[in-house]
């Protein structure tokens, strides 16, 4: 029984693409200002090749690896969440999502004003736990919802509990959903509740993402049409839309995300598990925390033998990342282009270094060619 785990480590990219100045990033490398912090220990990664991946020469790569490494170029045009886990899945994207620096124009606003029967505050790229501490108290006197973007293609709604119950939130995002196609095709619109007193407010559990269905066929369509098993871990089932998908978990961060995918490894079934660890991006990467970051990897290299423990005869292991965010690199909160690292392990994979690889799609073509699928996108299978 074949099993893929696809692990992606959410921002972990491993230093700046040729054409990062095209995106304002300039000598970005989040591994390297992770690395740069006291609590970055990351043996276990270190032993399945991490440090061999072309251009991390910033960082002793002792002894021989365990794993078939390379290093991952995102071919699309973009360096976000959706446009990443996309390109892993078989999309490469020629246009980046459209995002909105100075907030939506007054047409969109005004034509989901009017649909949902609010008014709107805000609009404008916001921080999301400071925007409900700057225009909580407004929202909770008027009922009016607060929107705001970010430097991601997303267009967020937060409303407090106790004024929009969740359900009402949620079918505001269907609405702005069902809006924001075509020129404003946003990659996700998000839910994000909040609740709390004045000048305490914080934000809930409810966060709900209403992704765009992906453009053409995936990694996922091609599995689920062949009969396998395609479980999303994570925020996976929001970025997919749910296509392609037979199963999903949410999870409240990486240490949950964790313990669902051991409890995957202890159940039987033929297919992939696909699992997206968010922590490292939402956490840390945005917030410009370097040593919170370097926790993050020590913690996930710490639980990584035990992954690797379950894995059977037949299960391979892959990790990956889908963009970079240097938390390091003050110039903006934003994400971060750069390449990203691929290791995959399990007990039939030989150790090889397999050089810099042309996209992201070559993993979703490594995962169909395990199953003896043929992609019907242009990756090349690294198996």
């Amino acid at each position: 029984m074949k099993r893929v785990f696809l692990i992606v480590l959410d921002s972990v990219g491993i230093g700046g693409m040729p054409d990062a100045a095209e995106y304002g990033d300039y000598g970005v490398n989040t591994l390297k200002a992770a690395a740069a912090s006291p609590y970055f220990h990351l043996p276990n990664l270190e032993k399945l090749g991490l440090f061999h991946l072309d251009g991390v020469d910033w960082y002793p790569a002792r002894g021989k690896f365990e794993g078939r490494i390379a290093r991952m170029t995102e071919a699309s045009r973009g360096k976000d969440t959706t446009i990443g886990h996309w390109e892993i899945a078989g999309i490469c994207s020629r246009r980046p999502l459209p995002t909105y620096p100075d907030g939506f124009p007054e047409d969109v606003i005004r034509r989901f004003s009017e649909a949902v029967g609010r008014k709107i505050l805000c609009n404008r790229p916001y921080s999301g736990t400071a925007v409900i501490q700057d225009y909580g108290d407004e929202h909770v006197r008027t009922g009016a919802l607060i929107v705001y973007t970010s430097a991601d293609s997303v267009f967020q709604i937060a409303a407090h509990e106790d004024v929009v119950p969740v359900e009402e939130l949620y079918r505001c995002c269907e609405i702005a959903r069902s809006q924001l196609t075509g020129e404003h095709g946003v990659g996700r619109v998000i839910a994000r509740p909040f609740k709390g007193k004045s000048g305490s407010y914080v934000r809930t559990a409810g966060r709900h993402d209403y992704s765009l269905l992906p453009p053409s066929v995936t990694m996922l369509d091609q599995l689920s049409d062949a009969g396998m098993e395609v479980i999303g871990v994570g925020k996976i089932r929001d970025i997919f839309a749910g296509r392609g998908i037979s199963e999903s978990v949410a999870t409240s961060g990486n240490a949950e995300g964790i313990e669902k995918t051991l409890s995957y490894l202890q159940k039987d079934f033929e297919g992939l598990c696909f699992v997206n660890l968010v922590d490292y991006d939402m956490l840390y990467g945005h917030r410009r925390d370097v040593d919170g970051y370097a926790r993050a990897l020590t913690y996930f290299d710490e639980r990584l033998p035990e992954l690797l423990s379950g894995l059977g005869q037949e299960d391979i292991l892959m990790i990956t990342a889908d963009h970079g965010c240097d938390p390091s690199y003050l110039a903006t909160t934003d994400h971060t282009r750069e390449y990203t690292p691929f290791l995959m392990t399990g007990p039939g994979v030989p150790a090889a270094n397999l050089g810099t690889r042309d996209s992201f799609a070559d993993i979703g073509a490594t995962v169909l060619d395990y199953f003896g699928i043929s992609p019907a996108f242009a990756g090349k299978s690294m198996l």
